[in-house]
C-alpha cells in the first residue's frame, strides 16, 4: 500500500511540471517572428549593396528578444542552444528563402533583393524598419 501511495504521489507531483513544460522558442511567436525579421533583413542587406542594415536597431531588437525570452522563463543556455542550433538555422533559412521567393526575390539577381528591401522599408514592416536605403 505504501508503495502505491508513493507512486501516486510522485505521479501527482510530476504532473504540474509536465503541464508547465515550456514550448520550443520556435513556437513562441513573440520571439520567433521578430527574430525571423532580423534574419531576413540581414539577408537582404547582404545581397543588396544599396541597402544597409540598421545595426543598432537590430541589436536592440535582439537584446529585447533575449530579455523577453528570459522573462518567459527561458535560461540563457536555452536561448543560446536555440540560436546556435544548426537545425534551427536550417529551418529559419528555408523559411526565409520561401518568403523571399514568394516575393519575387531571386538569389541570382541582387536587384530583386533591393526591390524587396525597398518595398519593406516603404511599408515600414518589421523587416523594413531594420533596413536603410543608402
Amino acid at each position: 500500500m505504501r508503495a502505491l501511495i508513493a507512486i501516486a504521489l510522485s505521479a501527482f507531483v510530476a504532473l504540474p511540471a509536465a503541464a508547465m513544460a515550456k514550448p520550443s522558442l520556435r513556437d513562441v511567436q513573440e520571439i520567433e517572428d521578430p527574430l525571423f525579421a532580423v534574419a531576413v533583413a540581414k539577408e537582404v542587406s547582404d545581397y543588396c549593396d544599396d541597402i544597409s542594415p540598421r545595426y543598432l536597431k537590430g541589436l536592440g531588437e535582439l537584446r529585447r528578444l533575449k530579455a523577453r525570452a528570459n522573462a518567459l522563463g527561458y535560461t540563457d543556455a536555452e536561448i543560446r542552444d536555440y540560436i546556435e542550433s544548426d537545425a534551427e538555422k536550417d529551418r529559419m533559412r528555408a523559411k526565409g528563402e520561401k518568403l523571399l521567393a514568394q516575393n519575387g526575390v531571386d538569389y541570382g539577381k541582387p536587384e530583386t533583393f533591393c526591390a524587396y528591401g525597398r518595398a519593406e522599408i516603404e511599408k515600414n514592416s518589421a523587416i523594413g524598419v531594420l533596413l536603410r536605403a543608402k
